[in-house]
């Protein structure tokens, strides 16, 4: 039998019931941290979880010049590939075609440079923001 201490510093963390995210849960949770690191960057968002038929786009924003799609990628295990490699060749065209297709519904931002990033959050919540990962 084994035995169980607790502590008045540190109480048991009981999670009775609770139920486990789906990923879809907890891609938003990693997409609203990526988004308040990018506004206090200075970004402007303009839209969260872009989704059309075809494909989806994390977030949206506005960099100076830029309009930037941001693909946010949440990796737990650092054996697993990095944010920037779980963003594949047919994950890449999905993204740009999404983004043409937004151009295409926005005609006031079509003058606005476009640039295409990936944030990557590991499981200690450190932030990788890698500008100009692909291009169209």
């Amino acid at each position: 039998m084994k035995e169980l201490r607790f502590t008045l510093e540190e109480p048991a963390k009981r999670n009775f019931g609770a139920a486990k995210k789906n990923k879809r849960e907890t891609g938003s949770d990693y997409e609203e941290k990526a988004a308040g690191f990018l506004q206090s960057c200075g970004y402007t968002i303009l839209e969260k979880n872009y989704r059309i038929r075809t494909g989806e786009i994390d977030l949206i924003v506005r960099d100076r010049k830029y309009l930037v799609f941001c693909e946010v990628k949440y990796r737990a295990d650092k054996r697993v590939d990095t944010a920037l490699e779980a963003v594949d060749q047919k994950k890449q065209m999905k993204i740009i075609n999404t983004a043409r297709y937004y151009l295409m519904r926005h005609p006031s931002l079509e003058n606005l440079l476009i640039r295409f990033d990936v944030i990557g959050i590991n499981r200690y919540g450190h932030i990788e923001h890698i500008q100009n990962a692909f291009e169209e």
